[in-house]
């Protein structure tokens, strides 16, 4: 059996965790993430696993583009081959949850009611089976990858649908699947590309254009080869906000702060200046020309200005996280917002709202409030160099950079600010490369 060695980093925030896996060459082959609310080491458990299912599709796309009757159809064979492994891993997700929900319904609670809540429960999860395919189609525009949101949108929806009787209320159909989906997600099962992959591939090659069909043994020998590789693991190393509780030594763990300036600069190696802005904190960091920390500075005291204010704001006005920074980009006129205090945000949301100002007005008020809280990190931190790289889940809100943007030109000039797509990451890259530091023998302090 072929064997590929694997460093992994894993960063546990207090919204999502991620997980980073490199090859022995710091080369990135995979990716995993979770929004688990469940306890931190299934969390740390279920972004490994994710992680090491796409580093195997990402050896794949290695192993066709280097082979030349294969290379050049890569892109489309794992784009398809993966949407249909996703569909099949969300159905077998599908299948714990309706087993949890009518484990959950044999509560002794529910015996004079249990036949009418279980009828019910079968309807609502053969209509959320059927909604599956719309989901995982080429055209599909998700709201989120998550199967929690997914399921909890289907489910909710649907739930309306069936639920009217005192005997499968509403109340009582999302209090079960409350409990379920923690089950599931406890549940989530390892091995998955040994038990998708296969028949993902057929479900791909029954409606398979010709110049697929015309390699298919050779697309059938690259998948089971790439399947039965060994994935060893050399090292590992945690950070983020939930560290403290991950399932590792002590030697295997290392701070928010280095992780995010050692990732940020192998992200964009002229990096000087990082800002990092998460779902509990915000930091702001120097580092040298070779990713090492100079200063910091850090807010951990209260959410103000982080990703779960921006949460708590989206669930005040029932919108979706999503929504907030394109609604903001909206504005005509913005808001000047007193304060960023999650416990007085809702009031000051309401009082100006009653007085008829505009909500994409409002937003880009509290965006740019967001801002200048970073700017005053960022300044005690010893200001903004050039390169200066945006990390965290925040970095994925337009309203949140063009505010970011307008302030650092209008307080530093210029700078060259760098946004990776796969900013969120940031921390667990950091922490893998420790990890690749410490499997090599070096310094991984």
């Amino acid at each position: 059996m072929s064997v590929v060695e694997v460093l992994l980093g894993i960063d546990l925030g207090s919204t999502t965790t991620k997980a980073v896996a490199l090859d022995r060459t710091g080369r990135i082959i995979g990716r995993g993430i979770t929004n688990t609310r469940s306890n931190y080491e299934v969390a740390s458990r279920i972004v490994r696993d994710e992680a090491l299912v796409q580093s195997r599709f990402e050896l794949l796309r290695h192993a066709m583009a280097a082979d030349p009757e294969l290379s050049g159809i890569e892109s489309k064979f794992i784009g398809s081959l993966v949407r249909n492994f996703r569909q099949r891993q969300h159905l077998e997700q599908l299948e714990f949850l309706e087993s949890a929900l009518h484990h959950g319904a044999d509560a002794p609670r529910y015996a004079p009611n249990r036949e009418a809540v279980k009828e019910t429960l079968n309807h609502i999860c053969q209509a959320m089976r059927w909604r599956v395919p719309s989901h995982f189609s080429e055209l599909a525009v998700r709201k989120s990858d998550f199967f929690r949101d997914l399921a909890a949108a289907d489910y909710m929806q649907v739930a309306e649908q069936f639920s009217g009787s005192r005997h499968a209320s509403f109340d009582v159909l999302c209090g079960l699947f409350d409990a379920a989906i923690l089950e599931v997600e406890n549940a989530a099962a390892d091995r998955a590309f040994e038990r998708h992959a296969g028949p993902a591939l057929e479900q791909m090659l029954a409606t398979a254009p010709a110049d697929i069909h015309e390699r298919e043994a050779r697309l059938r020998s690259a998948v089971e080869s790439v399947g039965s590789l060994e994935l060893r693991v050399l090292g590992m190393v945690g950070t983020g906000y939930g560290r403290q509780r991950l399932p590792f030594p002590k030697e295997q763990i290392r701070s928010e702060i280095l992780c995010h300036g050692l990732g940020a600069h192998a992200m964009f190696a002229g990096t000087r200046t990082v800002l990092d802005i998460g779902g509990q904190d915000t930091k702001a960091i120097q580092v040298d020309g070779t990713g090492i920390v100079t200063s910091f500075q850090m807010n951990d005291r209260c959410a103000a200005g982080c990703g779960r204010y921006l949460g708590y704001i989206a669930d005040e006005m029932n919108l979706g996280l999503h929504e907030l920074g394109r609604l903001a980009q909206e504005s005509t006129c913005s808001v000047k917002i007193n304060s960023t205090c999650t416990v007085f945000a809702g009031a000051e949301l309401r009082d100006r709202l009653s007085l008829g100002q505009k909500v994409p007005d409002i937003l880009a008020g509290l965006h740019r409030a967001i801002m200048l809280r970073a700017m005053s990190l960022l300044a005690r931190s010893g200001g903004i160099s050039d390169e200066f790289t945006f990390t965290g889940g925040v970095a994925r809100n337009p309203a949140a950079v063009s505010a970011l943007q307008g302030l650092v030109q209008q307080n530093y000039g210029v700078r060259t600010l760098n946004i990776s797509p796969e900013s969120i990451y940031t921390g667990a890259l950091g922490a893998a490369l420790f990890a690749k530091r410490a499997a090599e023998g070096g310094n991984a302090a």
